[in-house]
């Protein structure tokens, strides 16, 4: 079933939410057609433009630096026949990545409706052999490596995205005039500092506008480079390949550098799969071709247009497509709110990847808050906001201008490129059963795009490609040693030998005094005993009349539905087992858990109950499979990790934590 028809629900009380101008009362049941269930114009252009504010933001700023940083790393040789083949380059990359890569083969492989890295490694992981299990127990296997190698280079390109796109905004009052050029960073600075204060109070208001700003963006767009078009339709020509394979044919030193520069044009396309829960592959897809390609491409052929009229310009072709004065004003205005919807819906897409990683265990528990009670997909993750604030402020200021910065862009996302690539390959071949040679024939044409460009952008470590490579290199020794030592912990504490029989057993003993009142204990594993309970019965000698077991598991499916949230049974002797069920996009509510265990029949007043948790502490020296540093850094995170009462949403006064030494 494609994602449009799963989503179809989610999507149209979404449209509200992303502030779209749509009531939610006029598009359901009214704005659907009674033939198709499918909603009506109304509703889906009301989807395609809050995707326009949420998805194309990355992409639509490229404009700003994209074909000046070509330009600077062009081909000694006839510069018209350089700035068609730039152009040609520019639009197959566009056409080959994110209409044939992404809209047409990648967003089909939609986990339940959602996409981004993590639904693919849940995909290929629910297809998996027996002996991949039996592997899986003794390490993280490869799929789950890759997995954390993607995701760890989204968080390093995360820093750099809001940066080079409002430095490259801001840099349009040097258009203006060059007197505001030593403030340009600094307004920058301002503007994301600004940016990173206001999250706390969430994207439900301002989100509002986001959708109709981004189309105004677009029709700017299209409409300045029209009128360039206009006025030289030759540059066109650019249309046939031709072009960009004779730029090509230059020696492979120059085309890697200008390839460099190229990939500006297609960063974030891994918007589309990675939001495509938010909107389904049918409204992204009515966006990117009825607003978002058509303005990206009539800009590109617009500021060639202005390059072959003016040979000699060395300024920024984007800000020269408008006249000087109002017109070059507002577009410099429209760009830096371009810029900061742009940023915004990284930070926001930083958040829920950060929260995917936590609920599959990737990441230590993080503090999120939920800013909007009707939209659980709207949260804040303080410690995330605090990271990108503290690595997007300092490039700003450190680099200085986009041009400098650009040099440092690309390797993150192009590697993220290639390893959706090398995973979309493994849906195909475990979960839908392609041939072969079909599944090779698509992936090895995407994976040669995704390489050449990689590969392109490797020279840039030298010139501050470092940096997000750096950014990245740190998410990944977290995230890996995170996940090795949660199964090694798993392993060792979680996989009880106290069994649920010998567990009545000891509640019946009568050295055990039963108490009054309830006591939940969270274990790490939906069977065996959890230690804390057997710590607090050998400590107190004592156990509460009602006790309830309760695990939460994340499943690999993005959303639970309510009706499938709890797994409840009667162990015996007043003991009882609770599993509760979330998807990697839900974040656990215990408190609404144990109202439910209460209405099917469990004796407990979870208001007055007692949670009792393992506080593990780390000791480092033993014979786990890690080396020493991941050890000692394992514990520093186990220690720094978000309190349960936060991550579990349970009110600190009722919990009660039971150090755990563990030597690993």
């Amino acid at each position: 079933m494609s994602s449009g028809t799963q989503r179809k629900p989610n999507l149209l009380r979404e449209a509200k939410q992303l502030g779209v101008g749509v009531p939610l009362a006029r598009i359901e049941p009214s704005m659907t057609s009674p033939q198709t269930n499918q909603p009506a114009a109304k509703a889906q252009a009301a989807l395609a433009i809050g995707a326009l504010g949420v998805v194309f933001g990355d992409i639509g700023t490229s404009p700003l630096y994209t074909m000046r940083e070509c330009m600077a790393h062009l081909p000694a040789g006839d510069r018209a026949e350089g700035v068609l083949g730039i152009l040609s380059l520019i639009f197959w990359a566009l056409v080959l990545v994110v209409s044939v890569k992404y809209l047409w083969f990648v967003m089909r492989a939609d986990n339940h409706g959602e996409g981004g890295i993590f639904a693919l490694l849940a995909l290929i992981q629910s297809h998996r052999g027996p002996n991949e299990s039996d592997a899986r127990r003794k390490g993280l296997g490869p799929a789950v490596v890759m997995t954390i190698v993607g995701a760890a280079l989204l968080f390093g390109d995360g820093i750099i995205t809001p940066a080079i796109s409002v430095l490259g905004a801001a840099e349009g009052f040097h258009s203006i005039s060059p007197v505001f050029d030593p403030y340009v960073p600094w307004m920058a600075v301002v503007i994301l500092a600004g940016l990173f204060w206001l999250q706390n109070r969430g994207t439900k208001e301002i989100g509002g506008i986001f959708g109709p700003v981004m189309l105004l963006w677009f029709a700017a767009l299209g409409l300045f480079g029209t009128w360039q078009l206009y006025q030289n339709p030759g540059v066109l020509a650019a249309l046939n390949p031709v072009h960009a394979l004779w730029l090509l044919e230059h020696p492979p030193r120059a085309v890697a550098t200008l390839l460099g520069s190229i990939v500006l044009a297609i960063t974030g396309a891994e918007a589309l799969y990675a939001d495509m829960g938010h909107f389904g592959r049918r409204y992204i897809a009515l966006a990117w071709y009825g607003a978002a390609f058509p303005g990206l491409v009539l800009n590109y052929f617009g500021q060639g247009a202005w390059l072959l009229a003016h040979p000699e310009a060395t300024e920024n072709p984007f800000f020269a497509l408008a006249p000087v004065g109002l017109s070059r004003a507002v577009l410099t205005g429209l760009s830096i709110f371009a810029a900061v919807i742009a940023s915004q819906a990284l930070i926001s897409g930083a958040y829920s990847l950060a929260r995917q990683a936590v609920q599959l265990g990737f990441l230590p528990r993080l503090k999120i808050l939920h800013t909007n009670a009707e939209q659980s997909g709207q949260i804040y993750v303080p410690f995330v906001n605090g990271l990108l604030a503290i690595g997007c402020i300092p490039t700003v200021a450190g680099f200085g201008s986009s041009e400098r910065l650009a040099s440092a862009y690309g390797i993150a996302v192009t590697g993220t490129m290639a390893i959706t690539t090398l995973a979309y390959y493994l849906v195909t071949r475990r979960r839908w059963s392609w041939s072969l040679p079909g599944a090779l024939g698509v992936c090895v044409v995407f994976l040669v795009v995704d390489l050449a460009f990689f590969g392109a952008n490797i020279g840039k470590i030298h010139e501050g490609g470092w940096f997000p490579l750096a950014i990245g290199a740190v998410a990944l020794a977290v995230m890996h040693t995170w996940k090795t030592g949660r199964t090694e912990i798993f392993r060792r504490v979680y996989g009880s030998n106290v069994t649920e029989a010998e567990l009545t057993d000891i509640a019946r003993s009568k050295y055990v005094t039963r108490v009054s009142g309830g006591a939940v204990f969270m274990a790490g594993a939906p069977q065996g005993t959890p230690i804390a309970l057997l710590h607090h019965v050998k400590s107190n000698r004592c156990l509460h009349q009602t006790v309830v077991l309760l695990s939460i598991v994340t499943k690999d499916v993005p959303v639970v539905p309510p009706e499938e949230r709890l797994e409840l049974r009667e162990i015996g002797e007043g003991i009882w087992r609770a599993v509760g069920h979330y998807g990697y996009m839900q974040s656990p509510d215990v408190g609404a858990l144990m109202q439910t265990i209460k209405e099917q029949g469990v004796p407990i007043n979870w208001r007055a109950a007692t949670y009792f948790f393992n506080r593990e502490m780390i000791i480092g020296g033993g014979d786990a499979a890690m080396w020493e540093w991941q050890k000692r850094l394992y514990g520093v995170l186990s220690r720094n990790a978000s309190p349960a009462k936060d991550y579990y949403q349970i009110p600190p006064t009722q919990i009660i934590e039971l150090g755990l030494p563990i030597h690993l």
